[in-house]
């Protein structure tokens, strides 16, 4: 069986919270193939906010390439790039499915921000039986807070998705007997966020401890979120 993640967003602009992400992630689900999937037209953000698509195209192309030492088979895709109309989540998994091997299992990694929107998201719940979730959270621990957030996580799953999920504290991950499984992983450098990276722009601060070398030169070259 191959283990493929799809990793889709706005990157707007990619930053290395994001590509040390793919890598952790990468290593503990021992994927095979991870694809970065920038959105064309996120339903979820105006239009005014985000890069035009072909420049965080560009931006990811750099980025990969300048970390491409530390990032295993890792595939930028155009397909939401390509589609016209909202770059829903469900047409991008459908695309995948369609062309890859069945014996491949998919994995939609994704942050948990993004993750408590999910019932808002076109056909969200075709989405559980299509694929599995990683979910990438900010050091959910075992202690009083951390049990805490484990149980918003779960009202929020059986509340929302279906109450059919069960939680498995041994493998931090909620299971259903017909739907796929939602894992969860900590992810240290998601404390940084596109959002702080174009407000230091826009006060004239550096960004380069936030993004790779190439990102930072191009985005100056362009001029873009100031």
């Amino acid at each position: 069986m191959k283990h493929i993640g799809l990793f889709g967003g706005t990157f707007n602009p990619i930053h290395v919270g994001h590509l040390r992400a793919i890598q952790e992630v990468q290593n503990r689900f021992a994927l095979d193939k991870c694809y970065l999937i920038p959105a064309a037209l996120p339903p979820h953000k105006e239009p005014g906010e985000v890069v035009d698509a072909k420049y965080r195209l560009e931006m990811i192309q750099l980025a990969v390439s300048e970390y491409s030492d530390r990032l295993n088979s890792v595939v930028i895709s155009d397909v939401e790039l390509k589609r016209s109309g909202p770059s829903y989540t469900i047409d991008t998994v459908n695309h995948f499915k369609s062309i890859l091997p069945d014996y491949s299992r998919l994995y939609l990694i994704l942050g948990i921000d993004a993750f408590l929107e999910i019932d808002t998201w076109k056909f969200c719940v075709d989405l559980f039986y299509l694929t599995a979730f990683i979910v990438m959270t900010r050091s959910i621990s075992v202690d009083t807070e951390g049990t805490l957030k484990w149980k918003v996580l779960e009202d929020y799953i059986k509340g929302k998705i279906s109450d059919g999920y069960k939680f498995s504290i041994s493998r931090s991950c909620f299971v259903h007997d017909e739907k796929q499984t939602i894992f969860f992983v900590d992810i240290d450098s998601l404390d940084i966020s596109s959002t702080q990276i174009r407000n230091l722009i826009k006060k004239g601060k550096p960004i380069k401890l936030f993004v790779p070398k190439k990102v930072e030169d191009f985005i100056i070259n362009k001029g873009f979120y100031t």
